[in-house]
């Protein structure tokens, strides 16, 4: 049985006297798929952000593939994150770079690999998302999906163990939002890849996720599998995934 490549324990976080985690545990195992769901502001983001040492807990564990993330230094952290891949909410893509280049540049940066290695590797990761055609165009000739479909590429290039996403169908409509999410789902299958994905949208939660939590006033309110929690007989289940989930994925 796979071991949990994600432990954290006992998360808190503040901003001034804004609690936003209080207190937060999560297991993960290798090759499963944790869908986190809350209202705006409720700590999803932060979540993800501690993940990834971008913030520093006030208090808490966390520890992924073996490694004390809050007790790392720089390097060590640096290291941690050649592991990881993330794909951010605007897919985040350099306009001022061709798809090229936006793919080449996080293996420039962080790896030594020759110049027919980061080839291969460009076209490797285009080819796995159906974009290999683009791969000389910028940014700004992309529709919305296309644009999500490099960001993915260039999130997998390095095959990480872990990938984190932070509302990575956000501003599609639900026929890209199906063709996104089937997308992750077949990577994460192929490259073996556990992951973590913050979304309001129900339509990428039920394609991707193995389970569920739903974050509340800072705390695990519920966990497990999503159609248990959609299917909930609970007040504050029932209102949340019949306004703010299906609010956002359909544009209701």
């Amino acid at each position: 049985m796979a071991g949990n490549l994600v432990e954290i324990k006992d998360l808190h976080k503040r901003f001034g006297e804004q609690v936003v985690l209080n207190g937060v545990s999560i297991d993960v195992a290798e090759g499963q798929n944790l869908v986190v769901f809350g209202k705006s502001g409720t700590g999803k983001s932060v979540l993800l952000k501690c993940m990834v040492g971008l913030l520093v807990p006030d208090q808490g564990d966390i520890t992924i593939a073996g490694e004390k993330v809050l007790t790392l230094s720089l390097k060590e952290l640096n290291e941690l994150r050649k592991h990881l891949g993330f794909l951010f909410q605007s897919a985040a893509l350099y306009d001022s770079m061709s798809v090229r280049e936006n793919l080449s540049f996080p293996l420039i940066r962080n790896f030594n690999f020759t110049q027919g290695e980061i080839d291969k590797k460009v076209e490797r990761a285009l080819d796995r998302v159906g974009l290999l055609f683009a791969i000389d165009k910028m940014p700004s000739e992309l529709s919305g999906g296309m644009r999500k479909r490099v960001g993915l590429a260039r999130s997998i290039i390095t095959e990480p163990k872990l990938m984190l996403y932070d509302e990575p169908t956000t501003g599609l409509d639900p026929i890209t939002t199906k063709e996104i999410s089937k997308l992750i789902r077949d990577l994460q299958a192929e490259l073996k890849m556990t992951s973590v994905a913050v979304t309001h949208d129900l339509i990428c939660a039920q394609i991707i996720s193995d389970y569920a939590i739903v974050l509340h006033e800072g705390n695990i309110r519920y966990r497990g599998d999503l159609t248990q929690l959609t299917l909930s007989d609970d007040p504050f289940l029932k209102n949340f995934f019949s306004s703010e989930v299906f609010e956002d994925s359909y544009g209701s």
